[in-house]
């Protein structure tokens, strides 16, 4: 079975495209983190998580809900992350939590997909997006490849940077920068409530037809990406920035 968690849409695309290569369910997280669901869930085939990097690993959102959750039926795990350049040591973590499940883990391998992150960095135009899929199309194939026939994903040792990346940063890059105290609603604002219903969190409500955020925010870019006037802005630096959500569909 495939899990799959999308803020903007690159790690759903990558997920039903496995999924349609292998002939395997592609199930979308964002109801049960969204609602602290961690009932038990089974499956026969091995279990493959695609999911965006956050600070060089997995969501800790997503962390959370594997922590919480039973998976039975197969003991094999593959974790796919799609990325705007690299995933550090989150192999290594995701490994440590496979061995505290008692699960097999079997590799993770990193899509490098257009970057989402508007927080902080430029996002691509529409054509430059569809080069980088295009791009990136190979390697999805690699990876479905590699689970179709049951075979570990190919590993590579972590470098002291990617250990640090995925280490102190990820620590320190948390607490200091994932809030949601620079969001805020334009003029622009038609009061669709869109944002409140894409927040897998529940981190934004309506007052007064505008949206208001709490602190749990988890930087997904869901709300900023998804609105549909492009009424929400990230501070000054995305006035006027392209919004990004995966411009293919499965």
């Amino acid at each position: 079975m495939i899990l799959y968690f999308s803020g903007t849409g690159n790690s759903e695309y990558v997920a039903k495209r496995i999924g349609k290569e292998i002939n395997d369910e592609a199930v979308n997280l964002f109801e049960k983190i969204r609602g602290r669901d961690f009932s038990e869930m089974n499956a026969d085939r091995p279990w493959v998580m695609v999911v965006p990097t956050y600070a060089w690993r997995i969501p800790r959102i997503v962390q959370e809900w594997l922590e919480n959750t039973r998976l039975t039926g197969s003991r094999d795990i593959y974790f796919v992350m799609t990325c705007g350049e690299n995933i550090g040591n989150a192999g290594g973590y995701l490994q440590k939590l496979c061995n505290e499940k008692k699960m097999n883990y079997m590799g993770c391998v990193s899509i490098t997909m257009p970057e989402n992150y508007i927080a902080l960095f430029s996002t691509p135009t529409r054509e430059q997006a569809m080069q980088m899929i295009q791009h990136a199309e190979p390697d999805i194939d690699r990876a479905a490849l590699a689970i179709q026939r049951g075979e570990m994903f190919l590993q590579h040792a972590a470098a002291a940077k990617d250990r640090i990346l995925s280490g102190l940063v990820n620590s320190l890059f948390y607490p200091a920068f994932v809030h949601a105290r620079r969001f805020y609603a334009t003029e622009a604002c038609i009061s669709c409530g869109k944002c409140v219903r894409v927040c897998p969190l529940g981190n934004i409500r309506l007052e007064e037809g505008k949206p208001v955020w709490a602190n749990r925010c988890t930087h997904c870019m869901a709300c900023i990406c998804r609105c549909p006037c492009a009424a929400i802005e990230y501070g000054k630096r995305t006035r006027k920035m392209e919004r990004y959500t995966c411009p293919k569909n499965i």
